[in-house]
């Protein structure tokens, strides 16, 4: 009985959050609180280590405030990036790797991969983006999200997830999941089975954390057009100033990214394991070491994270609990430690 009122619960949770949404979902970008860019392609998300963007060296600030042009490259030493592509598509640059931007249009968003090796998320791929990779004479194109792995340093393209369409030399050939293919090869363009555990290293390690923490990000944003509180803009990139990155907002329901975490739509975002009770901020109680009260959250089998540090219920890193006992304990560093939500 207790399960069934649950879900009868949901149901009409989410039939009252779809209503207060407006009926027209095309793609939209924000604006950007830090800057007045809005997220497009080529926009920079995250930066750590050294980056440049061509002789001019770029820090953590220029996330939300930079862009590449097209005919602009970006390169990293002993360093990552994290560049938009289209709505729900990342780039992430690993160390001593280089790209041009070839085309920054949305419908139509090229990019080349002069060194190194990148790894594409490609959450949502709508018929209108037009996504392609270049690599050493061979284009590349998603047909499926999916997780991609762009390798100039071994001339290979791997598809962890999703499936991808490539043209050289006049051939077209298709690569599934689980494949990778060899570029530029003497013979017959042949994709073959390759060990996923041998690439699952430094590069698809951060890939995925910076999957985790765009998650937490949708949902943090996404709540804060529920209820027709601030005017939600359709599907598309919104700029989160708490986490400090844009995050991806779905226009209905719920999308997984290859690495398994959801992005919710604000009707939908209820479901969300990181959806609060109050996200109040500033526009709430400053009383609270600053920031204001965030609320519980909630993992719907019961609450996580009630933690309280010794700076307050915020405490400079705050509360968040979503995978338990995390960081500091009670004091200093709150359950999470890192990112106060």
């Amino acid at each position: 009985m207790e399960r069934h009122t649950f879900r009868l619960l949901v149901l009409v949770l989410g039939m009252i959050g779809l209503f207060v949404l407006p009926s027209t979902f095309a793609p939209v970008y924000a604006q950007s609180d830090r800057g007045s860019n809005p997220g497009r392609p080529g926009s920079i998300n995250y930066v750590e280590g050294q980056v440049s963007i061509g002789n001019k060296a770029i820090d953590p600030n220029s996330a939300g405030t930079d862009e590449l042009e097209a005919g602009q490259s970006i390169t990293t030493g002993l360093g990552k990036a994290e560049i938009l592509l289209t709505p729900g598509s990342y780039l992430r640059l690993g160390d001593n790797t280089s790209m041009k931007m070839i085309s920054s249009g949305l419908a139509n968003t090229q990019i080349e991969l002069q060194k190194g090796r990148a790894i594409a998320e490609v959450t949502e791929i709508d018929s209108e983006n037009n996504l392609l990779f270049d690599l050493n004479g061979a284009t590349i194109r998603p047909l499926k999200k999916g997780l991609y792995d762009l390798d100039m340093d071994r001339n290979q393209l791997r598809v962890f997830d999703g499936k991808a369409a490539i043209q050289e030399n006049g051939f077209q050939i298709e690569v599934n999941e689980g494949s990778e293919l060899n570029l530029n090869s003497h013979d017959l363009l042949k994709p073959e089975k390759f060990n996923r555990k041998m690439f699952q290293d430094d590069l698809y390690g951060w890939s995925s954390q910076r999957s985790d923490y765009l998650a937490e990000a949708n949902s943090d944003a996404a709540q804060s057009y529920v209820g027709g509180v601030n005017s939600w803009l359709g599907a598309g990139w919104y700029w989160n100033p708490w986490f400090n990155t844009y995050t991806f907002i779905p226009g209905s329901g719920i999308l997984y990214s290859p690495f398994g975490y959801g992005f919710y739509s604000p009707g939908f975002v209820f479901l969300s394991p990181f959806f609060t009770f109050g996200h109040f901020h500033h526009h709430f109680v400053h009383g609270f070491y600053g920031h204001g009260f965030h609320g519980y959250g909630v993992y719907h089998r019961g609450f996580y994270g009630r933690g309280f540090p010794d700076h307050g219920f915020h405490g400079g890193h705050g509360f968040h609990g979503g995978g338990g006992f995390r960081g500091g304990g009670f004091g200093g560093g709150g359950f999470h430690g890192g990112r106060g939500h």
